[in-house]
């Protein structure tokens, strides 16, 4: 009976992690493709190709990436920029996810730092993300302090603790590995 017990664990460690990947990658497949796929299958009609949609979507962005490089066009979407700026609520909104993609894929990175803080009163540390070393511009008695994110573990949000600059070490571990670990509730191994 311990051997069917162990023989069924084992089955449920090897395959549930394997079917959840492919869950994944399937939803986010499915909703690639339905970004422009929703919009061409009428034009389609019976010959429609899943995929097709996320080609197009990659196609789609490749030429206004090219585009916003180009005088008059760039010129367009500085001024479409410059007035979702403007906007009361749409602003926020705007800016936050601005910000978000530039720091994952502009030239300044925002978690390529990863840093280690102790909470104060304890001996407990957290890893985190160094996001913004200059807090002078944002409010002026913070200018000896860094903005550090601490990721929450097995969930998307996570806190901004705005600590002394003495108060946090830089360590020497790849962004992709401590996200990993955090994520994972410390059980994910580094390849260190």
């Amino acid at each position: 009976m311990k051997s069917i017990l162990r023989s069924f664990i084992n089955g449920i460690l090897t395959i549930v992690p394997i079917i959840l990947v492919i869950y994944v990658v399937y939803k986010t497949f499915m909703f690639l493709d339905g970004i422009l796929g929703s919009v061409l299958k009428p034009y389609f009609k019976d010959d429609y190709i899943p995929g097709i949609g996320i080609l197009f979507t990659f196609i789609l962005i490749t030429i206004l990436g090219w585009l916003s490089t180009k005088v008059f066009t760039g010129a367009l979407f500085r001024l479409v920029d410059r007035l979702l700026e403007k906007i009361p609520v749409i602003k926020t909104i705007y800016s936050v996810i601005k910000d978000t993609i530039n720091s994952f894929l502009g030239e300044k990175k925002s978690f390529s730092k990863v840093a280690i803080i102790t909470i104060p009163g304890t001996n407990m540390k957290s890893i985190g993300f160094i996001t913004t070393e200059d807090l002078e511009s944002f409010y002026d008695p913070l200018k000896d302090h860094v903005a550090v994110y601490i990721q929450q573990t097995f969930q998307i949000a996570g806190f901004t603790f705005l600590i002394p600059k003495d108060e946090v070490e830089i360590i020497d571990v790849k962004p992709e590995d401590a996200m990993k670990f955090i994520l994972s509730g410390g059980m994910t191994s580094t390849d260190k």
